[in-house]
């Protein structure tokens, strides 16, 4: 049962996309086994946690301010963000276990302590997020869903945009980055409609990184193959 404070109880979902790749190496195997545990915000699935009572996150980061990235890949932004912001806590959020165990050993190697790990759906992190506790965002290179049918499977849906809404602090920062004009097109139409302001004044502003921005493998992979990235910075308001 949920409480006044509570978020609502979280529906059954389709979780899009593969959950593992190629078969993890020993060390990989090693630091899933030894960190993740270590690494986690809080219970977050419903076994572990079927009220969907707010995650502490005082007690986890000890009152930094909380950042989060969707989807960070193999971890290498994460890590640098962490690494350059020890004012935040950051919380990556990636089903993709492979990325995971990439991550892990990244966080080893960089010795940083001001991140937590959700191995799994986004949305579930969102039901035990408190409201207005987020900071600041990165979505840097989802995946893309081509296909028109599967557009809808896309994060910039309000499936995904609605939950991140309620998260985030007015004025918090919201980083978008794709090198796929159509899905630049459907961050356009739908971040705005869900509370958040582009922070633009013309499309040659999209064109240029962040000043704190490290190039992830996705990023250079489209630059070896002709894609040109584009940055989106969005308000919450």
């Amino acid at each position: 049962m949920s409480t006044p404070d509570s978020p609502p109880a979280a529906p059954w979902r389709n979780l899009y996309g593969r959950r593992l790749g190629k078969t993890l190496r020993a060390s990989q195997q090693t630091y899933l086994a030894e960190d993740l545990t270590r690494l986690s915000p809080g219970p977050v699935d419903r076994e572990a946690n079927p009220e969907r009572r707010p995650l502490d996150l005082d007690r986890l980061f000890g009152g930094r301010e909380v950042w989060l990235e969707i989807g960070f890949g193999g971890g290498e932004h994460l890590v640098h963000q962490a690494a350059a912001n020890p004012q935040a806590g950051i919380i990556g959020a990636e089903a993709f276990i492979n990325g995971v165990a990439m991550l892990l050993g990244k966080i080893r190697a960089a010795g940083v302590e001001n991140l937590a790990v959700h191995p799994d759906d986004v949305r579930d992190l969102f039901d035990v997020l408190p409201e207005a506790s987020i900071s600041k965002a990165f979505l840097l290179y989802p995946d893309p869903w081509p296909k028109a049918r599967h557009h809808r499977r896309r994060f910039v849906t309000p499936d995904y945009l609605v939950p991140l809404a309620r998260v985030m602090r007015p004025g918090a920062e919201l980083r978008v980055a794709t090198d796929i004009p159509d899905y630049v097109r459907q961050t356009l139409e739908q971040v705005p409609q869900h509370g958040f302001r582009l922070l633009a004044e013309r499309p040659e502003d999209w064109l240029t990184p962040w000043d704190d921005w490290i190039s992830t493998r996705y990023e250079r992979k489209a630059l070896r193959e002709g894609r040109v990235p584009q940055y989106l910075t969005f308000r919450r308001v």
